[in-house]
């Protein structure tokens, strides 16, 4: 009786994490993929309205604590950059793809060696953080006032920095294993204690005295540290699918070298886009101020566009892992198309209203004549962009299940050239401004089309 007992406790334990194996490995890719999508599409949506909400108390503050947080917040999201889609996304597609060649074991020291990688970016970045952050947001501009706020909130965020880095590893590790819900519900939850604890000590609410942008900043630690210690006790316990032991023989140099092969690569994606995204401003703000806040507006509804990409392209990766594990190159070629189409749907819908409408975005943020042409002109020129942009960072995560993220790279690097190369030229022909915009629409235009040649002739 005990032995049937057991048996049954056994099937009952094991039976969610066989059915999501099978899902990942034989179910239907079109809906398997939008249901992977679904949580991390709420979970990236909720982060967007946490930094809204965060802005809006921040401000306030005062116009300086405005214009600190303007300052750092580059930083901070290319730890997330970093952290949850280059690294995060390369341990998903390790681990699936171990658990695909049926290796729990393999998987299993991957996950922790990838834990230990995650602990290593977070000491050397919150180490840079708080020796060089004075003098860069110095660099960027800031001084006085302004400096004194963004120095107070980052050297308090800085903190946070190891807790991104292991929630985010962690949460990858989750999702190697085809589990989104856990990490979309952790981050959600890590969102709203962002959002009210911050809030509370930033602006003193209640009993609580004021601690201005350093307790805006303890929000974001106890957020995430709350969030890397809920994901560690899932991970340990009997509902994971994959159970993390804190085994130092599980630490093996090779499976480091695993990782990094592709994460290393994969790291560089964050940098080229911050990069380009740095060019082209530099490049519209010889047109002026009214121009360059046009370019601002527009700019941000790119950045609205990116977590939708990014939900999908992160559901395809343990998608595409496992059938790489399985041998099932076939299959992984379909999902990574699938996924691509998915992704480029979604953002070329969005792509024609901006063409069609531009004034359902612009007219939120500005009513100056100036700004709202120029947002105007950008939006109707990179609206036809969007769809290739969609594909170009979707295909980027799918590659990364493949283990395969050279020519995604190789392709955002043609993007940043495009716009450098032409950037150069049309200053020197006195281009218009509208000149510029195109010259953005067509830098994605070669993203997306060069990441999808470059995932067609690789070797998976």
């Amino acid at each position: 009786m005990t032995s049937v007992t057991g048996s049954e406790t056994i099937r009952t334990t094991i039976s969610p994490a066989v059915a999501r194996a099978t899902l990942l490995r034989e179910g239907p890719v079109l809906s398997t993929l939008i249901r992977l999508t679904l949580p991390n599409l709420i979970a990236l949506c909720s982060a967007t309205i946490v930094s809204i909400a965060e802005t809006a108390y921040v401000g306030s503050l005062g116009v300086a604590s405005l214009g600190g947080v303007a300052l750092v917040f580059p930083i901070f999201m290319l730890m997330q950059m970093l952290s949850a889609g280059a690294m995060g996304g390369t341990v998903s597609g390790a681990i699936s793809r171990a658990l695909g060649r049926g290796d729990p074991d393999h998987a299993l020291s991957l996950a922790l060696c990838s834990l230990a990688i995650g602990l290593f970016f977070g000491l050397l970045f919150t180490v840079a953080v708080l020796a060089l952050g004075p003098s860069a947001y110095h660099r960027l501009g800031g001084g006085g006032q302004v400096l004194h706020e963004a120095v107070t909130y980052s050297n308090v965020a800085a903190l946070a920095i190891i807790a991104i880095w292991i929630t985010n590893i962690l949460a990858s590790i989750a999702r190697g294993s085809g589990n989104m819900s856990i990490p979309a519900c952790t981050q959600l939850a890590a969102g709203m204690v962002q959002v009210v604890v911050g809030g509370t000590l930033g602006l003193g609410l209640g009993p609580i005295p004021r601690y201005g942008m350093a307790g805006v900043a303890v929000g974001q630690v106890i957020a995430f540290s709350g969030a890397a210690l809920v994901l560690f006790l899932y991970l340990q316990s009997r509902h994971s699918p994959l159970h993390l032991r804190l085994d130092p023989s599980l630490l093996r140099v090779a499976r480091i070298r695993e990782i990094m092969r592709v994460g290393a690569i994969a790291m560089l994606s964050p940098f080229l886009s911050v990069a380009t995204v740095l060019v082209l401003t530099a490049l519209v703000a010889r047109f002026g101020h009214e121009a360059l806040a046009g370019y601002g507006i527009g700019v941000r509804l790119e950045f609205l566009l990116i977590p939708i990409a990014f939900s999908v392209g992160v559901a395809s990766v343990p998608m595409v892992g496992t059938a790489i594990g399985a041998g099932n190159l076939v299959r992984a070629r379909h999902i990574a198309w699938v996924a691509g189409g998915l992704s480029a749907s979604a953002l070329g819908v969005i792509g024609v209203l901006s063409v069609s409408m531009p004034g359902l975005w612009v007219d939120m943020f500005t009513n100056g004549p100036g700004v709202r042409a120029a947002a105007y002109s950008y939006l109707r020129i990179a609206g036809f962009a969007y769809a290739f942009f969609g594909l170009g960072l979707c295909l980027y995560f799918a590659s990364q299940g493949a283990g395969r993220v050279g020519g995604a790279i190789a392709a955002q690097g043609g993007r940043l050239a495009v716009v450098l190369i032409g950037g150069w030229w049309l200053l020197k022909e006195q281009a218009p401004l509208y000149a510029l915009f195109t010259l953005s629409a067509v830098a994605m235009i070669v993203m997306g089309l060069g990441t999808a040649l470059f995932v067609k002739l690789a070797r998976w």
